[in-house]
Formats: C-alpha cells, sequence, structure tokens
C-alpha cells in the first residue's frame, strides 16, 4: 500500500513539475505571470471527463460539497494543486524509524 502511494506521490510531483515548467515558459515568454489553473488544465487533457465527474458528482455525492470546495479547487494553480496532492500521498505513506534503545527522550 506503501509503495502504491509513493508512486502516486511521485506522479502527482513530476505532473506538478511539468505543468510548472510550461507555466513558466509561458510566462516568460508574455512577459506577465501565467498560471494554469486546474480546471483549464483537466480540459484540456479531456474535455469530457471534467463534464463527466462533475455530473457523476452532483448525482452521486453532494451538489453543495461540488459547489463549495471542488469549484474552488478547479480554479486554483494546476503546479500547485498537484504538489498539495503529491505532499499528502506522501504524509500519508511515510513511516518513522523506531527510536533505537539509546535515543534520549
Amino acid at each position: 500500500m506503501r509503495l502504491l502511494l509513493r508512486f502516486l506521490s511521485l506522479v502527482a510531483l513530476a505532473g506538478a513539475i511539468v505543468i510548472g515548467v510550461i507555466d513558466s515558459i509561458q510566462s516568460v515568454a508574455s512577459e506577465s505571470v501565467i498560471m494554469t489553473p486546474l480546471g483549464a488544465a483537466l480540459f484540456s487533457v479531456d474535455p469530457e471527463m471534467l463534464l463527466n465527474f462533475e455530473t457523476y458528482f452532483r448525482q452521486n455525492v453532494s451538489a453543495a460539497l461540488w459547489d463549495s470546495f471542488i469549484d474552488w479547487v478547479l480554479v486554483q494553480p494546476a503546479s500547485i494543486v498537484l504538489l498539495a496532492i503529491s505532499l499528502f500521498f506522501w504524509l500519508i505513506a511515510y513511516k518513522r524509524e523506531p527510536a533505537s534503545r539509546f535515543a534520549v527522550r
């Protein structure tokens, strides 16, 4: 399970780096700060996916949760959201090393 979570963390981190590099290149080219929102990034991957996910989520989970939280997340910069997801998966998969017998408390 920890291996899967670490792999998901790595994939999210790689996606954040790729989107961050693309945003950096666009920012330098346009001489202004450009940060791609998560919704725009998902829409560019597959336009139908975001619409299908919204319909499914509103019908089966909660329309209020979509309007209050998911809608807010979709307008945040994609690189920051993916970094947060990567950190979340890594923290779940993290395992502390047991303290040795001689460790000072």
